[in-house]
């Protein structure tokens, strides 16, 4: 897990063999996200703002399943 400097979101992990990103909001909430390329969990780690990087280009573009 790579902690995320973000007011909303903890953490974030990817699994490349099955392109499945898991993200971990401060609320606790706990996400998986399914068919994710490696380039956008990469983008969300060197994003200035992590929130503003998941709210354009991660939510609402993949299905997720909560955990």
């Amino acid at each position: 897990m790579a902690d995320l400097r973000s007011s909303n979101l903890a953490s974030a992990d990817y699994s490349a063999e099955t392109q499945s990103m898991t993200v971990v909001f401060k609320n606790g909430g706990r996400y998986s996200y399914a068919d994710v390329p490696e380039a956008v969990y990469a983008g969300l780690l060197a994003a200035p703002s992590p929130g503003g990087y998941f709210a354009s280009t991660i939510k609402d573009k993949f299905s997720f399943t909560k955990e």
